[in-house]
């Protein structure tokens, strides 16, 4: 009997997960994000490291070869006053791609931008110590140890089999000139890195796939969730079960005293039944007195049957009765010609001389 022991056997709805939302829960992977801002970082890098390399050097190489710095505070204000601006368009690039691609994984993990100010403000149950003893020595916590300690000792082993297939290139550095190894170096650094990164990417889609696992399973339901949730949406089940019902003995009222009174009833066979009735001196047009589908279209017809109203067949009639005229509405004018066809179809057959005529 899971029930009684609370087991969540219930997939979410799409109110607790809407509500979850709001709360700021959602399944994210900080790995995930930090290894593709890395890669985001390892791309702009790519493609502006010459420039910025050469804006960086001009700016060094000026300031060594013509010093002009005093030492004291008017002499620092005015150097970074002077090169600021420089330094700033040198590191633009990188600076936008960093906070573009930050931004881009963000929305991309939570689905959409999710602002939530409850998320920044202050939690001092977190100072507790005692709780953040029980979070760290908790089974998650031992995980996330270990995944981390996994990472570094991965991250590790792809550093230095990439520095090692590298050994001879790099001991040989010395017989070259400073700038020549200079950017050998950074070549090596540079496709080190973009292999760490690649491994780290791997790891965070695997730390992802947990998280997302993670958070269904915390967001399933157990059955008196369910209850609550549906009683919180909808009300209580039997207080709508109960005004249902009244709802229902009130159409089977109207219609029980409104067949009687009718001069036809139009059917579809037995999926729709409308009945019509038309006074001239009293009514324009004939209205619909009463009208149903399923059970209720075999009510009508049972009611009319008892009380002997004319029971006409009329399958297109009677659907185009049923979807554009509503109860004690009169007939519109384009079903004026098949309603007094029906009409008099059925006057014939009583033997009764047509409304507003004199009988034969």
């Amino acid at each position: 009997m899971p029930d009684q022991f609370g087991e969540k056997q219930h997939e979410p709805t799409q109110h607790r997960r809407d509500q979850a939302r709001q709360r700021g829960q959602v399944a994210r992977s900080s790995d995930l994000s930090s290894a593709l801002l890395l890669l985001a970082a390892l791309g702009a890098l790519w493609l502006w490291f010459a420039d910025l390399v050469a804006r960086l050097a001009q700016l060094t190489t000026a300031h060594l070869a013509h010093p002009r710095l005093r030492l004291d505070a008017s002499g620092a204000i005015g150097w970074w006053e002077e090169n600021l601006s420089q330094l700033i368009g040198a590191l633009a690039p990188l600076m936008v791609t960093m906070v573009v691609a930050g931004i881009a994984i963000g929305v991309l993990q939570t689905g959409g931008f999710l602002f939530v100010p409850q998320r920044v403000a202050p939690d001092w149950s977190r100072l507790n110590p005692l709780a953040g003893l029980r979070r760290i020595f908790s089974l998650a916590g031992l995980a996330h140890l270990g995944f981390g300690i996994f990472k570094v000792v991965v991250v590790g082993a792809v550093g230095l089999v990439s520095l090692y297939q590298k050994r001879e290139e790099i001991l040989a550095l010395w017989q070259l000139e400073v700038p020549t190894w200079g950017w050998y170096l950074a070549d090596v650094l540079f496709w080190t890195t973009l292999k760490i990164a690649v491994a780290l990417l791997l790891l965070a889609v695997l730390d992802y796939a947990f998280q997302r696992w993670r958070y269904e399973q915390q967001l399933r339901m157990t059955t008196q969730e369910l209850r609550e949730e549906m009683r919180e949406l909808l009300g209580d089940p039997q207080i709508i079960a109960r005004r249902r019902q009244v709802q229902r003995q009130l159409v089977l009222n109207r219609i029980s005293s409104a067949v009687p009174q009718a001069d036809v009833t139009v059917t579809n066979p037995t999926e729709l039944a409308v009945s019509l009735k038309y006074d001239p001196e009293k009514m324009d047009a004939p209205r619909v007195v009463a009208k149903g589908a399923g059970y209720l279209a075999q009510r009508i017809r049972r009611l009319s049957l008892e009380h002997g109203v004319p029971v006409v067949e009329r399958k297109e009639l009677a659907q185009a009765l049923y979807k554009q005229v509503e109860v004690n509405q009169p007939v519109p004018p384009e079903l004026y010609k098949p309603v007094a066809e029906v009409l008099r179809y059925v006057y014939q057959l009583q033997g009764k001389p047509l409304p507003g005529t004199e009988p034969v």
